[in-house]
């Protein structure tokens, strides 16, 4: 553990998701296979593949789908906050490239989409990330602040939460940024009644984690023990090497 800045008053906790209390980049790869088997293997497509332009490989990787993911955000910029309805855009438009109808191609993608975020939270968080969030969970309010879309009740976290904010399009219209955007940290605050300056935020993102949290006014912890987020280019209050050092800096609270 490194301490940068002084640390004030705590009275609430948030967290990042993926990369922070486990381990996401393995969860990704593997999906990115079967996601790649799924539409080798989808009947509609292999009917198509006969009329595929000559340069289009037979493998849907991450790399086919980026060019319309593109496309998606270009058109509308504010699907890059909102990692589903971008997926589904971006499945949607692929679709149609393969030579789908627009409603063949609706269907599929609702289909795909459906099938990835079944996917995306079969995977089990470490029990040392539970066993901490039980235990902070009895001192501070925790909240959950993510860019992304996994299901916390699926990966039985939900319970330690009293918040669980994801950036995207939310009930009612209202469009979450994601992090380093304020908007989640705001809210958060508003929410628990506490100033920004009363919130740890702890992530693992040296860009959406650490300098979204200073921005909204927070203090920041940067947990680097996966070695996936964006390195820091402002100083954080405290580095983490585990997630566990959590429990020695704030019995000292």
């Amino acid at each position: 553990m490194k301490i940068y800045r002084r640390l004030s008053t705590i009275k609430a906790i948030s967290f990042d998701l993926d990369d922070t209390l486990y381990n996401n980049k393995p969860v990704m790869m593997a999906i990115e296979e079967i996601m790649i088997a799924y539409f080798a293997n989808l009947p509609v497509l292999q009917a198509k593949k006969s009329d595929w332009p000559a340069k289009q490989s037979n493998e849907l990787n991450h790399h086919f789908w980026y060019t319309f993911r593109s496309q998606a955000t270009i058109a509308q910029p504010d699907l890059a906050h909102d990692v589903v309805q971008v997926r589904l855009v971006t499945y949607r438009l692929g679709f149609i490239a393969l030579g789908l109808s627009e409603q063949a191609a609706d269907y599929e993608a609702q289909a795909a989409l459906d099938y990835f975020i079944t996917l995306r939270s079969n995977f089990i968080v470490p029990e040392t990330s539970k066993t901490l969030l039980e235990r902070l969970s009895k001192k501070y309010p925790l909240v959950a602040i993510s860019n992304g879309n996994v299901d916390t009740q699926a990966i039985n976290i939900s319970k330690y939460f009293q918040y669980i904010y994801h950036a995207g399009w939310q009930a009612g219209g209202t469009l979450l940024r994601q992090k380093p955007c304020v908007d989640m940290f705001d809210l958060a605050c508003q929410q628990l009644s506490i100033s920004p300056s009363q919130l740890l935020h702890v992530g693992d993102c040296g860009r959406a984690d650490i300098q979204g949290a200073l921005r909204a006014g927070c203090q920041t912890a940067w947990l680097c023990c996966y070695d996936v987020g964006k390195p820091i280019t402002v100083l954080p209050h405290i580095a983490l090497s585990k997630l566990s050092e959590l429990n020695l800096l704030l019995t000292e609270q």
